[in-house]
């Protein structure tokens, strides 16, 4: 109540109603309760952001009451909901839904604030934090901290955990053991288990740098790129089929597996990493890193129907490619961002500030490309001469037409029709014959072998051979298409060449060049036969399979006759699609640079020369020679180039037909319009190329040209994410490391940093780490040494039940976490103890399935594997990964699926994991070759089976494990007991 006061007369009226206003105004509300409110509430109860119809901005809401009523019941803190909300019972407390519940002294200071009455002035409004992890990277000094926290630390990482540890009743656990932390830091830098011998020296190195020796040794192991490419390959969803109805394999991805390997193994910079994934043809033009990073924008599924059988311009065609490029944007901005932009495709993002715009604009960076497979050298040198050649031919081929184009004008009609004529003696516009050759049916492996043969219908004397291989410009392979890397020619008078086979050409025992158009023959001495055999041992790569294909096979006698022409043709299998591919094509006399030798050619082209005499000036006449002369010399010198690799990448598509991409237009980008519920069929307007526009001081513009190539766009946006004004970017991958390493991550949800995400438990020490990464060189190996040699990664994992309590899912690292061996860590293991783990590195992956229906919809049939094949006992990193149909043991065990983002694996542990490892094919033989190993190593029984428990445990059996393990084998068998061992809790373990 409002208690009158008397005024002196003298007062004037202007101040006595001042006065009286002064009296009634409400007292601000306490900084202390304001600043609860903006840290912990009005994120998510705000004007804009309306979580449970409330607003904690302003009182109207609170204290007068909204959609939902009062929150707040002045001076009864016990009635008032808001108070029940955050203070914690058994279950904890329902506010705020993430990051730490309030303190006891904060809960108090709002029962507090209640209970006087919650004063609120009405023009007071509470500001909403700017987000934390759109904020600009700070620099955080280290805690102080006391005497005996001190004595604990090892590196600066410790001081933040400490303090934390000090803040909530906590404190470390004990350092683990030697064995422990050598079987700990072996699994997490190099994937792979450490040998008994190994152990023992580590255990009994009395050097108290010991550990960071072998940290130093293992960071520095070509195992390290293998055992951290796995995570990065989770986490950009890398997979070798491209999924979806049609899981039709990827026969050139894995150049982007090994160059993530070798990218790791050279402790590349950050930055340098990020840029040649989005952008590196353009920013690194030549280096074999800066095509094969590109496989990051082609590493997710792709819509084989929706491309190939759909043309772009039907709305089942526009949604496939809708859907590749917001892949394309996903994966780019949840890889390095951590930012879940892809909410913000059907209406601007609910959480977070992203704006459908925002979206649509990363999605017009990559408008010009597509999921292909790109040809390029990976010698640099070569590249480089490519290019050289390549602008070369375009200059001369430019200046050709230019000539061509005024000799035609004055020549005139008469000319025209001469030239018309003479095309249609010679061959199509497309400079080829349109009789192409011989084709076999396509295979899905390089391995099998096809053959093609011709019967002469008697036996002759053969003195010379020639073969010409085919042109076909699918998957702009060209001259040399279908020809096979090893083969044999064969002749015999038995048609089944099944005896009295003469060898006449064996290239069988290596890869041979690719002889492109060039006629490639041989002679032979004394030779006789009825039948001409040509055997492809290994067939040549089309698109995601293999053939054989050929132009053209001479036979000639010995008054050098081609004896071949026109005669019968038979294969083991063959594609009759005429006019271009057929069997007798192989005998027609016709082929890709085939000669012009009518006497109707000649005479037309005789006839030509005098309408050029006529009508063009010589000197004109001889500048087109010499132009036409340059252009050839340039051919030729790219034909005498070798074959290029190929890696299935985000490029500019040059096809035909339904996936024609934008290389028949000159790769310029495709109209980007921002899309009304994110529906092809109701596009708005059209939007540039930008990045996100919520990052405090960093602009979304990038600054580029309304006229910008597609590789600007993306260089652009390569520059923008690794602009050290860009915290996210930095944030993001040291919460990744510090996961991967100590079992959760700061930010337990890696993948979304946004305001639906969790709060930081450590936000100083996520600063910290990112700055110190941003600012120290960027080396990857750097943070991974930073953290392993912290006394927090060193602890030992065991529970303490007071501590549990408080902190049961050891978010703030009291102990290290427990895990289970991940499925490629258990494979290679397995494998590793048996004896049978190939180490080879680099190259296609293997396969542990066989293919069915390989044309149509392949069939993956992991059950039909051989597990002792010796090509599939490589790491698990080289491993064939299909979309479809995972591997069942690999899955089994939690493994990523290659059609999602992984930024974190389930840990699970299920009935079927045990048994898997008990009755799996691969277990059960690995199981023998262990047994064979310890056999082969050790003389008695009871050696053998100490020293199987060496090599799987890496510890000695205890004298009750030796008794029941060495009975056990007596009985059943040691093939038997090492199968058991391979089941102990202990081999799949980390510790």
């Amino acid at each position: 109540m409002l208690r009158l006061t008397y005024f002196p007369m003298s007062l004037c009226l202007f101040c006595l109603v001042s006065s009286l206003e002064a009296l009634a105004e409400t007292p601000p509300m306490p900084r202390e309760v304001a600043a609860i409110f903006e840290n912990k509430c009005v994120s998510c109860h705000s004007d804009d952001n309306l979580k449970g119809g409330l607003s904690l901005q302003h009182a109207q809401q609170a204290l007068e009451g909204g959609e939902s009523g009062p929150v707040i019941i002045q001076h009864e803190p016990d009635s008032s909901y808001l108070l029940e909300l955050i203070t914690p019972d058994q279950h904890g407390a329902a506010m705020p839904k993430s990051g730490d519940p309030l303190s006891p002294a904060e809960v108090q200071a709002v029962r507090d604030w209640i209970q006087a009455g919650a004063p609120w002035p009405k023009k007071q409004t509470l500001t909403p934090p700017r987000w934390w992890s759109l904020s600009p990277l700070v620099a955080v000094p280290l805690p102080k901290l006391d005497p005996s926290q001190a004595a604990w630390v090892r590196t600066p990482i410790d001081n933040f955990v400490a303090r934390k540890h000090a803040q909530l009743g906590l404190s470390p656990s004990p350092e683990a053991d030697r064995r422990t932390l050598i079987r700990r830091i072996y699994f997490d830098l190099i994937g792979l288990p450490p040998t008994p011998e190994e152990i023992d020296s580590f255990v009994s190195d009395p050097d108290p740098d010991a550990y960071q020796r072998l940290v130093d040794s293992l960071l520095a192991s070509p195992h390290y790129g293998e055992r951290w490419a796995r995570h990065w390959l989770d986490l950009v969803h890398f997979g070798e089929t491209h999924g979806y109805d049609k899981d039709k394999p990827r026969p050139n991805a894995w150049p982007y597996r090994d160059y993530v390997i070798r990218s790791l193994n050279e402790d590349k910079p950050y930055s340098r990493f990020i840029q040649e994934q989005i952008a590196g043809d353009v920013l690194f033009p030549g280096t074999a890193d800066g095509i094969e990073g590109l496989g990051f924008l082609a590493a997710g599924p792709w819509d084989f129907i929706g491309h190939v059988e759909v043309p772009e311009s039907k709305t089942d065609g526009k949604i496939a490619r809708h859907l590749d490029r917001d892949d394309m944007v996903q994966n780019t901005m949840m890889t390095f961002n951590s930012v879940t932009v892809g909410c913000a495709q059907c209406h601007d993002h609910k959480f977070d500030p992203i704006s459908q715009e925002d979206y649509y604009s990363l999605q017009s960076v990559f408008a010009a490309i597509d999921r292909t497979d790109k040809a390029y050298f990976r010698d640099p040198d070569l590249n480089r001469k490519w290019e050289e050649l390549t602008s070369q031919k375009e200059t001369f081929a430019k200046q050709q037409a230019e000539i061509k184009s005024t000799i035609q004008k004055l020549g005139g009609s008469e000319l025209a029709r001469l030239d018309q004529k003479i095309a249609a003696h010679e061959k199509p516009s497309d400079g080829h014959p349109p009789q192409y050759g011989y084709h076999s049916e396509i295979a899905s492996s390089p391995d099998q072998s096809q053959w093609v043969q011709i019967d002469l219908e008697k036996s002759i004397a053969i003195s010379e051979l020639e073969y010409i291989a085919c042109f076909d410009d699918y998957n702009r392979i060209g001259a040399g298409f279908g020809f096979p890397p090893r083969f044999k020619i064969e002749v015999s008078d038995n048609p089944q060449f099944d005896r009295d086979v003469t060898m006449l050409l064996d290239h069988t025992a290596a890869n041979v060049p690719n002889p492109l158009l060039r006629p490639q023959s041989f002679k032979t001495s004394k030779t006789s036969a009825r039948y001409v055999r040509f055997t492809a041992m290994r067939l040549a790569s089309r698109l995601n399979d293999y053939i054989f294909a050929l132009a053209e096979l001479r036979v000639f006698d010995q008054a050098g006759n081609n004896v071949a022409l026109g005669k019968p043709v038979t294969a083991s299998t063959t594609i009759e699609l005429p006019v271009r591919w057929a069997l007798k094509n192989l005998v027609d006399d016709i082929h890709p640079n085939a000669p012009a030798s009518d006497s109707v050619v000649q005479a037309l082209h005789d006839q030509r020369k005098v309408i050029l005499e006529k009508s063009v000036p010589a000197e004109m006449q001889q500048r087109y020679d010499a132009v036409t002369d340059q252009l050839a010399r340039v051919d030729q010198q790219l034909e005498s180039l070798p074959a290029r690799d190929h890696i299935y990448a985000g490029s500019i598509h040059h096809g035909s037909g339904a996936f024609r991409g934008t290389g028949p237009s000159g790769g310029e980008p495709r109209e980007i319009r921002l899309l009304y519920r994110g529906n092809v069929s109701t596009p708005g307007p059209v939007v540039s190329p930008k990045s996100l526009d919520c990052i405090e001081g960093l602009s979304a513009e990038l600054n580029l040209e309304d006229d910008s190539s597609e590789g600007q766009r993306r260089a652009a946006l390569a520059r923008w994410l690794t602009d050290s004004r860009n915290p996210l970017t930095w944030r993001s991958i040291v919460n990744r490391i510090w996961q991967y390493h100590m079992g959760q991550a700061i930010v337990a949800t890696p993948n979304d940093f946004g305001r639906m995400g969790q709060l930081p438990t450590h936000p100083e020490l996520l600063e910290w780490l990112a700055m110190e990464f941003r600012d120290g060189g960027q080396s990857l190996k750097q943070m991974h040494r930073l953290i392993v040699l912290s006394a927090t990664y060193r602890q030992s994992s065991h529970d303490i039940t007071r501590y549990d309590q408080v902190d049961k899912n050891n978010r703030y690292f009291w102990r290290a976490q427990r895990r289970h061996l991940d499925s490629e860590e258990l494979r290679d293991t397995v494998l590793s103890v048996a004896g049978k783990l190939d180490l080879k590195m680099w190259g296609p992956s293997f396969q542990n399935f066989v293919i069915e229906k390989p044309q149509h919809s392949p069939h993956y049939q992991y059950h039909l594997h051989d597990p002792d094949d010796p090509k599939s006992h490589r790491r698990s990193i080289y491993r064939f990964l299909v979309r479809s149909q995972t591997d069942p043991f690999m899955t089994v065990f939690n493994c990523a699926d290659p059609s999602m983002q992984v930024a974190q694996r389930n840990n699970s542990i299920t009935p079927l994991q045990a048994l898997s490892m008990m009755n799996n094919k691969l277990t059960i033989v690995m199981a023998q070759h262990f047994a064979e190993r310890v056999e082969e190593e050790r003389d008695s029984l009871d050696q053998q089976v100490a020293r199987a428990m060496e090599l799987a445990l890496g510890r000695s059996p205890r004298s009750e494990e030796m008794d029941a393990l060495t009975t056990y084998a007596q009985q059943h068998g040691l093939a038997n007991t090492c199968r058991l061992i391979l089941n102990l809790n202990e081999f799949v373990l980390v510790d």
